[in-house]
């Protein structure tokens, strides 16, 4: 399982690069969900931490398109 990313760290990433981590971390949060459903989960906090950093980085992706309209 990959480490949490600072928001820092995420504003330094292309946009391709982000999306490609929203793909990745939406295919770790179904596998958490088919851990929990059959009780294989040993890290519960993991499905939170995946959570917010998706929101981190939509965050980002939708700061960067707004910025790309109004330019």
């Amino acid at each position: 399982m990959s480490d949490i990313k600072k928001t820092k760290d995420l504003r330094g990433m292309s946009e391709s690069d982000l999306k490609e981590r929203v793909d990745e971390l939406a295919a770790e949060a179904m596998k958490l969900r088919f851990q929990q459903a059959t009780m294989q989960m040993t890290h519960t906090a993991r499905p939170t931490q995946v959570r917010h950093e998706v929101a981190r980085i939509k965050t980002i992706l939708a700061e960067r398109s707004r910025q790309g309209v109004e330019a």
